[in-house]
Parts: C-alpha cells; structure tokens; sequence
C-alpha cells in the first residue's frame, strides 16, 4: 500500500511540474547609476520574451540563468516584462554626477588638513554610504558605513597585484634597515658622497640613477629613494625635493621606454582600441607596436619632464613651495623630524651598528640584485619561444618579452634574494649577529605600515570610484562634436583629470585608449583626408592619454606612486605633493600650450620640443630663485 501511495505521490508531483510554468526570478542589481549600462539576472524561465519598457529584448530560451544589459535615463528605470509579468526595479538610480563627490572629498580635504589617511576614509565613506542610501534608504547608508571594512579594504587586499606591491615595499623596507644597521648604507653614502660633494651633485646623481632604472617604476621609486635619502640627508637637499626626482624619473622613463613592465599593458590597451574599429584601406598596417613608436614624437610631457628636471638641477635654482623646503634644508632650519613625517626614534632603525666598520659593498650588493634580479625575473616570466622564433628585431624581442613578464613575480623574488643576502652578509660578515638581523629586518618591516595603510586606503577609493563610474562622468564633460585636431588636446585634458580624481595611471589608460582610438580614426577617415594627413594627429592622440596619465598621476595626492615615492623617500606625503604640483604643473601647461596643440595643427614635433625647451629655460631663469648650494 506504501509502495502504491509513494508512486501516486510522485506521479502527481511530476504532472504538476509539467504543467505548471515555474515562476521566473529577477535579479537586479544593489544599485545603479544613471545612463550607465547595467546587468539583470533572469532565472527560472523556460521560454519567455523579455521587454525593457516599449523595446523588444527578444526570446530568450533555456532553464540557464541568462544575464541582459539594460541602461537607465536620468529620470526613472524603465520596468522589465517577461511573459508577461512586470518587475521593477527598486533601486533608485543615483546621478552620475555624485560619482565625482568621493574622490573630491578626498583630495581636497588632503590638501586644506596635510592629512592623508582620515581624508581617504571620509572619500571611502561618502561614496559608499551614497551607494548604500540610493538601495536601501537609511538603512542602506549605515550598511555603506559597515561596507568600509567589510568590502572595500577586504577587496583591496584580495588582489594579487595589491598583495605583491605591500610585500615587495615592506621586504624593501627590512633590506634598508639591514643594509643600515651592518654599516653597509653608511660606507655606500661614504663612497658616493667623495663624488656628489654638493647638493647639486646629489640631486644629479640621483636623477641619472632614477633614469637608469628604466625598466619598471615601482622599483625606480622604492629603490631610488632608498638608496639616495642617506647621501641626500647629509647632502642637506629637502626630502621634498628627493621625493620629486624620484616620482618625475619613475613613471616618465617607464611609459616611454621600450623595455618596461608597462610597455605589455599599453600594447593591450591600444589593441583593444584598434579592435573596436574597422581599419581602412591605408591602415591596415596599424599595429599596437608601431603606433607606441610613433607616438613617441609626440610624447611632450613625459620628456619634457625629464629635461625640465635635468636644466633645474643645473641651475642650481627652484620656485614655489620647493625653494622655500629647499632653503630651510640648506640653511639649517629644516627640522627632518617635522618635514620626514618621522620620530627620532623612528630614525634611529636608519643609523649603523655603534663601532661597526662595514664596506659599501654590503649595501650594494643587495641593491645590484634587486635591479638586475628584477630584470632576468622579468625575462624568465615574459620567455616565449614564439616570440623569439619569429621575425621581429632583437629589441622588439626583448620588449615583447618583458611587455608579456609577470613584474610582480620578478619584484617579490629579486627582493626577497637581496633581503637574505642582505642578512647572510651581515652574519657572515660578524657585522650583525641572527638576532639583529631579524630584529632590523623586522623594525623595516614596521617602518612601511603607514604607507601601506594609506596604499590599501587608495585602493579602496579607486574601487569607489570605479563602482560608481566616476571616469564615465568626466569623459562625458568633454564629449560631443569636435574638431578633429583639438581632440589630442582634450585627451590630454581629460586623461589627467581622470588619472589625478581616480589615482591609476594604468585606470586611465584603461578607460581613454578604447574611447580615444575610436574616435581619432573615425573622425580620420570622414574627414575623407588621406592617412598620411590625419596619422599625425591620432599619434598625438595616443601619445596624450599615457601622458595625460603620468601628469594626473604625478598632481594626485591618492595616487599609489605618489605615495610610494614618500614612503621611498620618508618625505610627509602632502607636502611632497604640494611641493611636486607647481612644477607637474608647469611642464604640463607647456606641454600643452607649446607642444601637443601646435603639432596637432601641423607643426612639426621636433620644432615643437625646441621652442617647448626654450620656455622651460625661460621659466627656470625668470621665475627660479638661486638656492644656497652645500
């Protein structure tokens, strides 16, 4: 009787499943920004035609979950139709103009308070509490509040990129410490300090070794400021003034070089803009590869930079807040505690064993192996014997090679051999026994948890910023119809907006190269010009995104190389950005004004660079004063 029962049971339940069409389920999204494409879930559907409003979406069929892109107008989310029912969406749509208000806060309140890390949080806490108030009301701001430490600062640490720059910057740290206790540092400092015999010596030297180190700006920065802060300090340059040739020879040498960790990105970035469009007759030659090299001409700011630093060393003179860091430094009244962001006690990790005779060679050693460990790791992880079977020159070779290499990877293993080094060196050597060692390591380590800190706040914000579009706010600002040549200038404008509010050089790239190279061939070819005519001009244009980047990158006080160079270089993070702005600033305008307008419009680049050059100097003579010279 049981057995009867159960299969009257199940007969039943398979006949009510067969003809009872399940009830479909929708997923919309927490929240949505206006005019911004977002996606719904739909499950639970056999069949069923799908309306957004009055448009038709089509038939979709399957029992799979299947996800469809819907957009939003600035005043109400039309409803969804399926089969018949209608489903609404709850969420208010909350207007992209707010998506400009965290990082806003943020950076201004930096600026007016000189405090970093409370103004990253306040810039963390209005994006999300407007994202939560937007879904869920009151409740939903104090569950943005909470979203702070549960989401953000979680998400920014659940990356492998942001993993490996806070372990490669705090094993930095402990080779410092190390290289400074066994006496190493000093006897380098020594050495250098019999040929860099005045300050502007130092700052010389430590802008060629910052242009030598070429292949990557994380390690530029780390290594560059690390290595020269000890001869710069007794040199008595301004740790702000160390902060600015360490930050203005990392990222500029690293975008326009042709063997660097971001050559791989840049490449992807403009392959993907090529993609989007189809390549007429007369540009079907195009290549990622060959347009970098020709934008190259064009890439006013970051070289311009370079020159610009290299005549104001020579000059002996500064302007702006930086004469002012670099007078108090030279004339004694320049309190390092109080202009390091550091304690005494704090300093104390930087100074040599008491009675300990050490060689250079301590110091250097574990220095040669991070910059040539950094460059076979990346060999090593961007190998491919496609690439080295094919037909392409050596260099191009070894660019594609290190473009395809895992630099994170290559940072973590040539830092983590230099730091054992360091401390087998030391042992060996009897200049530190194990436990001090360890112990100097260790105090390293602790001496970079500011800076990480402040690193995971600005993560956290550019993931802010990214989840509420701000970079599709501000391309929107200067959108519309143009003249082609004045395009170059706006992707200038607009790159660095975008790099300076979000913090990302890389962020910026990633959003400007697929709207910028659309745009600039598109407008090329109907303007019903020959290639020849408007190639120049879409050059000029790509060249203008990376260094529309590297000038926002350089302006903002939430950019994580900005950062990087204070921690490198123990300078108060604001007061390196403060000093660093006149100057970005400077060679940005003539950049410009001097250079991308004037080609965009024919002028030829290199007469571009000289008349751009001849500013620069005018600038340096007319507005540079004479500092005292140690």
């Amino acid at each position: 009787m049981k057995n009867i029962f159960a299969v009257l049971i199940t007969f039943i339940s398979v006949l009510c499943c067969t003809g009872v069409k399940a009830q479909e389920n929708v997923k919309f999204p927490e929240f949505i920004i206006q005019e911004i494409p977002f996606e719904v879930e739909i499950s639970g559907i056999d069949s069923a035609a799908v309306y957004h409003g009055d448009k038709n979406l089509g038939t979709f069929v399957g029992k799979e979950p299947i996800e469809i892109t819907l957009t939003t107008d600035k005043k109400n989310i039309a409803p969804l139709t399926i089969n018949g029912n209608q489903y609404l969406c709850e969420t208010n749509a909350i207007p992209l103009w707010l998506s400009i208000v965290p990082p806003m806060v943020a950076i201004v309140l930096a600026l007016i308070f000189k405090e970093v890390v409370s103004s990253l949080l306040l810039g963390i806490l209005f994006g999300s509490m407007i994202m939560g108030a937007y879904s869920g009301g009151f409740s939903g701001a104090l569950g943005g509040f909470f979203a702070i430490s549960g989401n953000y600062l979680i998400d920014a640490l659940n990356d492998s990129g942001h993993l490996s720059v806070i372990v490669f910057s705090v094993l930095i740290g402990g080779i410092v410490t190390v290289i400074s206790k066994n006496g190493g540092m000093a006897a380098l400092v020594g050495k250098i300090s019999k040929k860099a015999t005045s300050a502007k010596k130092g700052q010389m030297a430590t802008y060629f070794l910052g242009v030598s180190i070429f292949f990557d700006d994380y390690a530029n920065t780390l290594v560059v400021g690390n290595t020269m802060r000890p001869i710069t300090d007794k040199l008595k340059i301004s740790r702000e003034k160390l902060a600015y040739l360490v930050d203005s020879t990392a990222a500029p040498v690293a975008a326009i070089a042709f063997v660097t960790t971001w050559i791989g990105a840049e490449l992807g970035y403009i392959k993907d803009g090529l993609n989007s469009v189809a390549l007429t007759p007369g540009l079907e030659n195009l290549t990622p590869y060959s347009i970098f090299l020709s934008s190259l001409s064009y890439s006013f700011y970051p070289i311009l930079t370079l020159i610009f630093m290299f005549f104001l060393i020579r000059s002996g003179k500064d302007f702006g807040t930086m004469h002012t860091a670099e007078t108090l430094a030279r004339t004694g009244d320049y309190n390092l505690d109080q202009r390091s962001g550091e304690k005494s006690s704090e300093l104390e990790h930087y100074t040599a064993k008491e009675g300990v005779k050490s060689s250079g060679w301590y110091a250097l050693i574990p220095i040669l192996i991070i910059v040539f460990g950094t460059l076979l790791g990346l060999v090593y992880t961007g190998f491919s014997p496609e690439i080295w079977s094919g037909d392409l020159g050596f260099w191009r070779k070894v660019s594609a090679t290190i473009g395809n290499s895992d630099s994170y990877q290559a940072l973590l293993w040539s830092s983590f051999t230099a730091l054992v080094v360091a401390v087998l060196m030391s042992i060996i050597g009897k200049k530190l026994n194990l436990e001090e060692s360890v112990n100097s390591a260790v105090n390293g380590f602790k001496g970079m948890l500011d800076a990480v800190i402040i690193l995971i706040l600005a993560w956290s914000l550019a993931e802010v910023t990214e989840q509420m579009h701000t970079a599709d706010f501000l391309t929107g600002l200067l959108s519309g119809n143009v003249d082609m040549a004045w395009i170059p200038a706006i992707t200038f404008v607009l790159s660095a907006v975008v790099a300076f509010s979000t913090g990302s050089s890389w962020g910026t790239m990633a959003i400007m190269f697929p709207l910028s190279i659309p745009a600039l061939l598109t407008l090329g070819v109907e303007s019903g010009a020959a290639a020849s005519e408007f190639l120049p001009i879409f050059y000029n244009g790509v060249a203008c995104v990376l260094a529309g980047a590297v000038l926002g990158d350089h302006c903002s006080p939430i950019s994580d190389t900005t950062i990087l160079s204070s921690l490198a270089t123990r300078c108060n993070h604001i007061a390196h950005v403060r000093t660093q702005l006149p100057y970005a600033l400077t060679v940005g305008g003539t950049a410009l004004l001097i250079g991308i307008i004037p080609a965009a419009f024919g002028v030829p680049s290199w007469i571009c660079f000289a008349v751009a050059i001849a500013v620069l100097l005018g600038v340096i003579k007319f507005l540079g004063k004479p500092v005292p010279q140690s």
